[in-house]
């Protein structure tokens, strides 16, 4: 544990620690012990995007209110991105703002939920909805955390990992599940890099939603089917739709699309999907909630080239349903 972190933990008046019943098990007691916070908190609560919702964050606030949590006190968030979104989310609207430290024990979270400043909760079946611009006092990234990961888990990570090669750095668009731990640390430090040049997302950090417009449309409609799929895998499919209309609109050499057709079924190989035509409507209707939205039109972030992204670009409905049918197609095969 670093000098920083102890002082944080130090001058906390009570520590509490949050993380849902999967982590639990595996990683509460060890992150107790490293904290020496054998006195903390523990709020343990259900996995899952459907619980990253108010409901959740009112049984936290309750549970810092219930144990006399001040101003001073500090929040741990030991997970996924779940986790961190929800935690941090609620600890900056806890009176007004007590101090967190994210601890990401998924792929996803170590090179993206975790970092950055964005805390948020779904509300209305759409993702991310209500949120907070709030940075964490410290992110502990630790591979070692990634050891007791479900590989359907890893692959979720490799996709946002993947995104900052067609944004930011080609040299990532090699990850892969053999060494996508040789990544890990440059995709954390192209995130904070970005953050840093436009922490409020007023223009160039919207780079990082390449594939997220289609990406949260998708997720939030498989979240009300059978077969939900995690973060990473949307973003998987999204960014297949980001970059069919990259071709189409921006100029995109058709080969990038053409590669990326072949990594995603390793990407998609733990996920069971069940997309088809009638699920266009209901997934081009969460588009209209998208947070990147100019009135009621999607904003998307497209490639002129890798690593030469543009944002703010505005779609005709007919393309991006269009798109929308290229990647269901494509989800099939």
């Amino acid at each position: 544990m670093n000098d920083k972190l102890k002082q944080i933990v130090a001058e906390a008046s009570k520590v509490f620690i949050l993380t849902d019943e999967n982590v639990a098990p595996f990683w509460l007691p060890e992150t107790e012990y490293w904290l020496g916070c054998k006195n903390a908190v523990e709020i343990v609560i259900k996995p899952g995007e459907k619980h990253k919702t108010l409901q959740t964050v009112q049984r936290i606030w309750k549970t810092l209110m219930r144990h006399y949590a001040d101003r001073n006190a500090l929040l741990v968030n030991l997970g996924g991105g779940v986790i961190t979104d929800l935690g941090g989310f609620a600890a900056s609207t806890y009176k007004r703002g007590i101090k967190f430290i994210n601890v990401p024990t998924t792929l996803l979270g170590m090179v993206d939920a975790a970092i950055g400043g964005k805390t948020g909760i779904d509300f209305g079946g759409a993702k991310n909805q209500i949120g907070t611009f709030a940075e964490a006092e410290e992110v502990i990234i630790d591979p070692f955390f990634l050891e007791t990961l479900p590989t359907r888990e890893l692959l979720s990570g490799l996709s946002e990992m993947l995104k900052y090669g067609f944004v930011a750095d080609a040299k990532l668009l090699e990850t892969s599940i053999e060494n996508y731990q040789d990544y890990v640390l440059r995709a954390g430090e192209i995130k904070r890099g970005i953050v840093a040049q436009d922490p409020y997302e007023a223009g160039f950090r919207k780079i990082l939603n390449f594939g997220h417009t289609l990406g949260h449309a998708i997720e939030s409609h498989c979240l009300t089917t059978d077969y939900p799929l995690l973060h990473g895998e949307a973003v998987a499919l999204g960014m297949a739709g980001a970059l069919w209309l990259s071709v189409k609109q921006c100029g995109l050499d058709e080969q990038v699309l053409k590669d990326f057709e072949e990594k995603l079924p390793m990407l998609l190989s733990e996920a069971e999907i069940s997309l088809s035509e009638v699920d266009i409507e209901p997934i081009l209707g969460y588009l209209v909630h998208d947070k990147k939205n100019k009135g009621e039109k999607p904003q998307f972030v497209l490639l002129e080239a890798v690593g030469k992204p543009v944002w703010d670009v505005e779609v005709e409905p007919e393309r991006v349903k269009m798109a929308l049918q290229y990647v269901i197609k494509l989800s099939c095969q």
